[in-house]
C-alpha cells in the first residue's frame, strides 16, 4: 500500500468521525427540546441493543451437547442479578464475563 492511500484512508475516517460527533449539534437547536422521535429513540434503543446483544451471544449455544448451555445460562443470570443488585452496568458485564470464563475453563472442561 502506498503512503498516499493510507493518508487518504486516515483523512476520510477523521472527517467521518468528526461529522458523526458534530452533526447533532448542527441539526438540533441548542436552546430548544429535541424532537419527540429523538427522545423516543433515546428511550427505546438502549434496551433494544442490550436484548440484541444477548440474543447474538446466545445464538450458538447447543443445549443438547456438553454442558447443555449451563455456563451461558449462569452468566446471563449473574449479569442480571448483579445489575439488579448494584445497578452498575460495568460491574454486571465484567462480573458475568469473569464467572463465565471460570465456568468454561475450569468447571465445565
Amino acid at each position: 500500500m502506498s503512503g498516499n492511500y493510507i493518508l487518504t484512508v486516515i483523512l476520510v475516517m477523521a472527517v467521518v468521525t468528526l461529522l458523526t460527533r458534530a452533526l447533532p449539534f448542527f441539526l438540533f437547536d441548542r436552546g430548544g427540546e429535541p424532537p419527540k422521535w429523538i427522545c423516543y429513540l433515546g428511550n427505546v434503543l438502549p434496551p433494544a441493543m442490550m436484548a440484541l446483544l444477548v440474543v447474538y451471544c446466545l445464538r450458538n449455544v447447543d443445549l443438547t451437547a456438553g454442558s447443555h448451555g449451563l455456563p451461558e445460562l449462569m452468566g446471563v443470570a449473574a449479569a442480571a442479578g448483579l445489575h439488579l443488585w448494584k445497578g452498575n452496568t460495568l460491574l454486571s458485564i465484567f462480573g458475568a464475563t469473569a464467572l463465565y470464563m471460570v465456568l468454561v475453563q475450569a468447571v465445565f472442561v
